[in-house]
């Protein structure tokens, strides 16, 4: 019995909702270890920003577009859940990075969004503004997927992917073949082109995480050096500074004669212990 496309397009949408709700949670594991060391240096925000961005383009689109409700409740959620994210990347970035991130937030998520939607808006009408609004979206879901390039780049240089999470870089790319079906079966180019790229960049990440993956390591302790040498040493430098704190108190303070042959007798000890103590070394 064959399955009609109108059900494939439904399971299709269905398992890109799942999977992109997986997508949104991916990163939640970097956001333990930035909430661990109480900061977010190290960490892009631009991500986030575009991410959150092109989800609410997505939203205006399926809003036009009509039946398309898939659309408006995954977006609608990534929405949400970018919000959090760029809050708490806030509370904990350095003062340079805070001050990028919200004027990055202004200028694309504010002021960009209100301009697309005031001249779709106002300019284009009916089955044109789909057209446009189509266009624009194909172009912004695209830099979501390149937006990543900035940490490949990084872990290419640094040689470690540390800050590249090798789930968000899978979940990332099965979302891509679920939505490039669902847009094909659609009919929808908008919705199923920018995947391809997607596919692309995710299958990339994972090679890359694959090759510089680095294990746990141990901080170990240098082999020429010992902890019981390093005591001894402490323990003649704290005898050493004992006399010449003595020998100065000698010579600051007037002593009288059974002082100064009680002082003699406690350096002659001090000494007596010093050269004990180079002799068992």
């Amino acid at each position: 019995m064959a399955i009609s496309p109108a059900v494939l397009v439904t399971v299709f949408g269905l398992l890109g909702d799942i999977i992109s709700f997986f997508v949104c949670l991916a990163p939640i594991p970097t956001f333990v270890r930035i909430y661990k060391r109480k900061s977010s240096e190290g960490y892009q925000s631009i991500p986030y920003v575009i991410a959150l961005f092109s989800a609410m383009l997505w939203i205006y689109y399926a809003l036009v577009r009509k039946h398309a409700v898939l659309l408006i409740t995954i977006n609608t959620f990534c929405c949400v859940i970018q919000i959090f994210y760029i809050s708490f990347y806030l509370f904990y970035a350095p003062k340079k990075e805070k001050t990028l991130t919200v004027k990055f937030v202004l200028f694309v998520d504010v002021f960009a969004f209100g301009l697309i939607f005031l001249l779709t808006y106002f300019l284009t009408h009916g089955i044109k503004r789909v057209q446009v609004l189509g266009y624009i979206c194909m172009v912004f879901a695209l830099c979501v997927f390149v937006a990543p390039l900035g940490i490949i780049r990084k872990v290419i240089k640094t040689k470690s992917a540390e800050f590249m999470p090798f789930g968000l870089s899978f979940f990332l790319t099965l979302s891509a073949v679920m939505w490039f079906f669902y847009g094909l079966l659609l009919k929808d180019m908008n919705v199923a082109l920018p995947n391809v790229l997607g596919f692309i960049f995710g299958v990339l990440q994972m090679i890359l995480y694959m090759i510089y993956k680095k294990p746990g390591t141990k901080v170990l302790e240098p082999s020429g050096i010992k902890l019981q040498d390093i005591s001894e040493h402490v323990v003649d430098v704290v005898r050493l500074s004992s006399m010449v704190c003595s020998s100065q108190m000698r010579a600051l303070v007037p002593q009288d004669s059974a002082d100064m042959e009680a002082t003699i007798d406690i350096d002659e000890k001090i000494k007596g212990d010093f050269v004990k103590i180079k002799d068992d070394k």
